[in-house]
């Protein structure tokens, strides 16, 4: 038995959250109900089967280079290893100092090869109207900056690592350009140590899809 221990950093994905402002909440309902099945099963017999209607940009998810660019790798095409067991670093920025992370928040930590998380508590208002407006987000310099420093991953828990209020998105066209993979609306941040950590976010294999919800997590070592 393994003597690790595990921190879940993904939301609960339910029937009728809203992720994204304009996007449509998840359908999960049953597609066979346990009533129904009984009248294809022996006494005492019986199986749900759910069904689930939704956009990828769904829950805690990752967005790989298919996402922002038609040339790029789509989830069928990243190795696995792109998502499982990379050491991991937590950064620091509160919210409450600040909207904007800059290239500063990231200067003197040893970043290269590494899951780059950024805490800034905003998962507090999670499935709240909150959560969708004026969040915390990249600037462009620390998109170049990490590049730069050739991060593997970076993961941050508000609602997009880009500033929404435009219409451009530099953070993800330079980390995405660079296959550096992105994790968003990540949560219990604050219950990862800064270092000494792992961190994994495996979405399904599917082709001609470049953003899907995981089942993100720390293992602590």
């Amino acid at each position: 038995m393994s003597n690790s221990t595990y921190i879940d950093l993904s939301h609960v994905v339910h029937d009728g959250i809203i992720t994204h402002k304009g996007l449509p909440a998840p359908i999960i309902c049953d597609y066979l109900s346990r009533e129904d099945s009984r009248q294809r099963y022996s006494p005492g017999t019986e199986f749900q089967i759910g069904k689930i209607e939704m956009v990828t940009n769904t829950g805690t998810y990752v967005d790989c280079p298919f996402h922002r660019y038609e040339d790029g790798k789509d989830l069928s095409e990243v190795a696995l290893e792109s998502f499982v067991d990379i050491e991991g670093v937590v950064i620091r920025a509160d919210y409450r100092n600040g909207l904007a992370v800059t290239a500063e928040a990231f200067r003197d930590r040893e970043l290269s090869g590494r899951a780059v998380l950024i805490h800034t508590g905003w998962d507090e208002h999670w499935a709240t109207d909150a959560y969708l407006e004026g969040h915390p987000f990249l600037t462009e310099d620390a998109a170049v900056y990490l590049k730069q420093c050739g991060v593997r991953l970076v993961g941050i828990d508000s609602m997009n690592i880009d500033d929404t209020r435009g219409k451009a998105r530099p953070v993800h066209s330079i980390l995405l350009r660079e296959e550096i993979l992105i994790a968003e609306h990540l949560c219990n941040l604050a219950n990862v140590p800064n270092e000494g950590f792992t961190f994994s976010a495996v979405p399904p294999k599917f082709k001609g899809v470049g953003t899907f919800p995981i089942r993100a997590f720390a293992r602590l070592i």
